[in-house]
């Protein structure tokens, strides 16, 4: 398989550490992508030394090992992009101006969103909090500063994403992005399952039928429950940013986010890996060769 590696564009965080790597081949043998915005684990020194708490805090945000899970799907037919720096620097799962005003000292322009729940939460695209609400900065940040964020981390990122959906459709006619995910426990026992009640091991997140056919969907939680594993619907994550924007079955993309309990393959207080880890590849891979074989049955009659 050729891999193909888009270079890092003008204002990438570092020239030796690209905010994100793909693997894929060119043309693209499916129309699948396989996204992993959250498993980053690179900190900037200019973040730790304006951070009042320790990097093993900010790791607490990351979507731990997601990206080894999903990186053999490219053996099997899917491009595969994956973020490489922490979510707490860049929230690449969001809308790029989702800036809470209350974290800078400069006055945000008026593109800067605001007045969103999740930066009431302290999630924006630039978060104010992390592990257990634990307030991450020691200082204020400056728009100069969120902007060369924005610049280097969050547009590259998806600037590839979009050119791999595009590439798809065009060798396709359709694109099927896949945005994996990982949650606390706590927040997996939550969840309402039709069959097991409450409680679950995976959500699958299509904006409410929005992002995707619903052949996606029940395709995904047929195969995921073949498995043995308990998959409860948009609750409670629906999708971020990336399903609402890219997902527009109309246009031929689709997108479904997947968010996986970490308990399955995470010891949540050391963040080290558990026997899990190696079951959970393996059953993702299990699902990219059925996506990679079924797709065509995911068209429009």
């Amino acid at each position: 398989m050729n891999a193909w590696q888009p270079l890092p564009e003008s204002g990438a965080t570092t020239a030796e550490t690209p905010a994100f790597e793909v693997i894929a081949a060119d043309p693209p043998p499916t129309p699948l992508v396989f996204a992993s915005p959250h498993s980053g684990r690179l900190y900037p020194p200019a973040m730790l030394e304006a951070s009042a708490v320790l990097p093993e805090v900010l790791r607490r945000s990351e979507d731990a090992f997601v990206d080894a899970m999903v990186t053999p799907a490219a053996e099997l037919g899917a491009a595969v992009i994956l973020a490489r720096y922490g979510r707490a620097w860049m929230d690449l799962n969001r809308e790029p101006w989702e800036l809470d005003p209350t974290m800078f000292s400069d006055e945000l322009p008026d593109f800067a969103r605001g007045r969103t729940a999740r930066v009431a939460a302290g999630l924006g695209a630039i978060a104010r909090v992390a592990g257990e609400g634990r307030e991450i900065y020691a200082r204020k940040l400056t728009f100069a500063e969120a902007q060369a964020r924005v610049d280097g981390t969050h547009r590259p990122y998806h600037d590839a994403l979009d050119r791999l959906l595009a590439r798809a459709r065009a060798t396709h006619g359709m694109a099927v992005l896949i945005d994996w995910h990982s949650m606390p426990e706590a927040a997996a026992r939550t969840a309402v399952t039709p069959r097991h009640g409450k409680g679950c091991d995976m959500v699958l997140g299509d904006r409410f039928g929005a992002s995707c056919t619903r052949k996606l969907t029940d395709l995904v939680e047929r195969e995921l429950e073949g498995m043995g594993y308990r998959v409860a619907r948009n609750a409670p994550y629906a999708g971020g940013y990336t399903t609402e924007h890219y997902g527009k079955p109309q246009q031929k993309t689709h997108a479904l986010q997947i968010e996986i309990n970490r308990a399955l393959y995470l010891d949540e207080a050391t963040l080290e890996p558990t026997a899990g880890l190696a079951k959970l590849t393996a059953d993702v891979g299990r699902l990219a060769r059925i996506l990679a074989a079924d797709w065509p049955r995911l068209a429009p009659a």
